[in-house]
């Protein structure tokens, strides 16, 4: 379904809609709600009754029959103020709240004031982009493979303005529903089953949005892979029926002495864990190990529309790891793309493989300012910071408050993890140059996962996301789906190159 949004000088109450909404902070005064208590004398009882105090994360919805119509009104708590100000994550998640039960009442038409921006200390075309971007991810449900869906109803969103600038309200709609549909394209890529989502068919969508996009577009099939010397992701993709494939995309700025980012992605479209098997359950997710990938290829084509003023190049390994008489075995020994031999001690940790040689490649080949990597790279990830932050590792501590900035704008949360000298020799070969497990034995696996990339990065100024435990399956946020994908890393890159 789609959500669309128009600005409008009336009243609240001027317009017609199936559902109004207020937003409302932690013990509001009664006058903050008088636009309803003037249409339903009852509101005041109904919000004592039940005990309806704005709390964040909580709301109160009223029906109320209006000209023989059934309507509704809604309050939507953003918590307790610290020093005046609300939480922007708090309003998002408000915003998601109002979507998802506008969805359940099958209501097509809204009417939704605008806060005040400086309740959260932001401008009014921040909090208008942030309002789009979660109406679109609240309205997404994956139903590609759905026969009907009574839920797939268009919404429209009337935004009372006041005293908001129409002019900046309306760009900032406007990137946001931009920024919204990118994350939800990723979301839809990696919701994809691996059988009709495979590397050369990822491969095809990223040279058909190029064309479309005006970006450029490189995309290396087996044999050249092989030629390159891409010793890590042919040991990966090998394995499997199907071939895999290293995806190149450009958008250049006008400005010639514009600095370049690289945005690397890993995209194992399925991961059985090869020869060394996952259990069943631990399959299930699986054809979303592609989602760092989905990521940096939906922030590409965003990137396209907003134009940053810095060239960007995404850098994409394509593979299946599945086990089968040409897969890849543990004791193997694999030569990378900078020459690195790696002693395979387990086919499961196969995302370093491909990554490690994807880093290596374009830190030869376009030497860039700033490369980030966006990855499901480890269950130790999502057991150490569960499904609402992806983890950072960095060395470079600008770095580290540039991405946690971009990432508390644009909501994509990130919490800072070790990559101390202390681990630096804990991915170090006994008859290789490196192991793709650690001599840690289990212990601080995430940190381990990012030292072995290190050793592919050189003297780039780097940054590492593993988003394993936030890409699928996060729970009580309202404009995310339990069991579905979330998107998560697009909004960040595209936050860091509007910013950079």
């Amino acid at each position: 379904m789609a959500i669309s949004f128009q600005c409008t000088k009336k009243k609240l109450m001027g317009e017609q809609a199936d559902l109004y909404a207020l937003f409302v902070p932690e013990d509001f005064k009664p006058a903050q709600v008088e636009v309803f208590t003037k249409i339903f004398s009852a509101l005041p009882a109904m919000i004592t009754a039940q005990r309806f105090t704005g709390k964040r994360g909580t709301f109160l919805s009223v029906p109320y029959s209006a000209d023989d119509t059934l309507r509704n009104l809604m309050l939507l708590g953003l918590g307790k103020p610290t020093n005046k100000k609300c939480d922007i994550e708090a309003y998002r998640r408000a915003c998601g709240a109002m979507v998802r039960h506008a969805q359940a009442l099958r209501c097509a038409k809204l009417a939704v004031a605008l806060p005040e921006a400086a309740l959260f200390g932001v401008t009014s075309q921040y909090l208008a982009q942030q309002t789009a971007v979660i109406g679109a991810m609240a309205a997404y449900s994956f139903n590609t493979f759905k026969s009907s869906d009574d839920n797939n109803r268009d919404i429209s969103v009337a935004l009372v303005l006041d005293d908001h600038d129409a002019k900046k309200v309306e760009r900032g709609l406007n990137d946001g529903l931009m920024i919204g549909s990118a994350v939800n394209d990723a979301r839809e890529l990696v919701n994809l089953p691996a059988n009709v989502f495979r590397p050369d068919d990822f491969a095809a969508q990223a040279k058909q949005m190029a064309k479309e996009y005006g970006l450029q577009c490189t995309v290396f099939n087996a044999e050249k892979i092989k030629e390159l010397g891409m010793g890590g992701l042919v040991a990966v993709g090998q394995g499997s029926a199907h071939e895999y494939r290293f995806v190149l995309l450009q958008y250049v700025t006008k400005n010639k002495k514009a600095p370049t980012l690289a945005f690397v992605g890993k995209g194992v479209t399925y991961d059985s864990g090869g020869l060394s098997l996952k259990p069943s359950d631990g399959m299930l997710t699986m054809k979303g190990d592609m989602a760092g990938a989905a990521a940096v290829l939906a922030a590409m084509k965003a990137i396209a529309h907003i134009k940053p003023a810095v060239n960007i190049v995404a850098a994409i390994p394509l593979a299946e790891n599945m086990p089968s008489g040409t897969a890849s075995k543990p004791d193997d020994i694999v030569r990378m793309y900078n020459g690195k031999t790696v002693e395979i001690r387990n086919t499961d940790a196969e995302g370093r493989l491909v990554l490690g040689d994807a880093l290596a490649y374009t830190v030869k080949n376009y030497k860039p300012d700033f490369m980030i990597d966006v990855a499901t790279l480890t269950g130790a990830c999502e057991r150490a910071l569960g499904p609402y932050f992806s983890g950072m590792f960095t060395r470079q501590e600008d770095l580290a408050e540039r991405v946690s900035g971009a990432a508390d704008r644009s909501g994509d949360a990130v919490w800072r993890l070790p990559l101390t000298i202390d681990y630096q020799d804990t991915m170090n070969g006994t008859i290789s140059d490196l192991m793709n497990t650690s001599t840690l034995k289990g212990k601080a696996g995430a940190t381990t996962a990012a030292v072995f990339l290190s050793h592919f990065v050189d003297q780039t100024p780097w940054v590492h996301l593993d988003i394993a435990g936030t890409s699928i399956d996060i729970p009580a946020i309202s404009y995310q789906r339990a069991d579905e994908a979330t998107g998560v890393g697009v909004r960040l890159l595209i936050e860091l190159a509007r910013s950079w």
